[in-house]
């Protein structure tokens, strides 16, 4: 069995974690939120020491490493805010213990280089959560095209909306400098994974970009991409507001649906058994997509319709 600690605790993710780590049969022996509302710690470890401070929370995990070496922490979750990571990151592996970083591991690309030479110092290793990798369906997927011929290339419609109020934008959500935008806040896994299937990129573009909105073209190694993310609700279709959901996702490869929505939340336990069995993934597997919405994220918006997500077509004065 191995100790691990939380960072984010009371975030949305974490709930995942705790549950991956209770079924993967480890335990939590510390957990961080400057939030208190944690009582789903209960659920999963109630004996868990909670701190809502960084810096007693740090002295803690510190003491536990030299004087408790029976809950000395093997592993730090990281759920914190995307800005938090780099510097939660940085603490696990300074506490002799690896990382599981909830994506993205940090904003900035440039960052990653300094984490991988800490990798080298520590001696430790930095795990990110790349959970749609692991889904059978696009598992699936991804073999089929790599066994095609190499110069074959797809046409992919990638439409994400998942709804939200405006408590998102008064949130840590809502700020670029703290979440890297929509881009990187909720749709990093979707371009992680398209990356994955087809290929690297070879060119970008944005054609909208709003508090609630982007939209853009990539064109990979196999497939040609548009793409639109939303947190809109009156971008949400007919059927997903008939069936009161807040979420649409979908992914089109040449006019057929990848059908991915059972178990999409449900692979975090998968991510953590690979982790603990020294096959995780790592900072070379998130560098693209890192790159990437990066790159997207500073570009300015070009008009382009031949090229623009249908989606974006419908919009007033494009």
């Amino acid at each position: 069995m191995k100790n691990f600690a939380m960072t984010g605790a009371a975030g949305f993710v974490a709930q995942r974690h705790l549950k991956a780590i209770k079924e993967s049969g480890n335990h939590l022996v510390a957990a961080l939120d400057p939030h208190d509302s944690v009582g789903i710690l209960d659920r999963f470890f109630p004996d868990v020491d909670f701190f809502t401070e960084y810096e007693r929370f740090d002295r803690h995990l510190e003491m536990l490493r030299r004087r408790e070496s029976s809950k000395r922490i093997d592993y730090l979750s990281i759920c914190s805010p995307n800005h938090l990571h780099d510097a939660h990151i940085r603490l696990g592996l300074r506490l002799g213990a690896d990382a599981i970083c909830e994506k993205p591991l940090v904003l900035n690309p440039w960052n990653l280089d300094t984490l991988a030479e800490l990798e080298q110092e520590t001696h430790r290793k930095i795990y990110t959560v790349l959970q749609l990798r692991l889904h059978p369906a696009l598992i699936q997927l991804r073999e089929s095209i790599l066994k095609e011929p190499a110069d074959r290339k797809h046409e992919v419609v990638l439409t994400y909306v998942t709804s939200r109020g405006p408590w998102y934008h008064y949130s840590w959500k809502g700020a670029p400098d703290r979440s890297g935008g929509l881009a990187t806040n909720i749709g990093i896994h979707f371009f992680d994974l398209l990356q994955w299937i087809f290929g690297g990129t070879v060119r970008s573009e944005v054609h909208w970009s709003d508090k609630n909105r982007m939209a853009g073209y990539l064109e990979l190694k196999k497939a040609s991409v548009r793409w639109y993310l939303s947190i809109a609700r009156e971008d949400l279709p007919e059927q997903s507001l008939a069936r009161e959901s807040t979420t649409f996702r979908s992914i089109t490869v040449d006019g057929n649906e990848v059908e991915f929505s059972e178990g999409f939340t449900d692979l975090h336990t998968r991510v953590y058994e690979d982790v603990l069995a020294g096959r995780g993934f790592g900072i070379a597997d998130a560098r693209p997509s890192i790159e990437l919405v990066h790159d997207i994220r500073v570009a300015a918006p070009r008009e382009n319709k031949s090229l623009c997500h249908p989606c974006l077509l419908k919009r007033p004065g494009v």
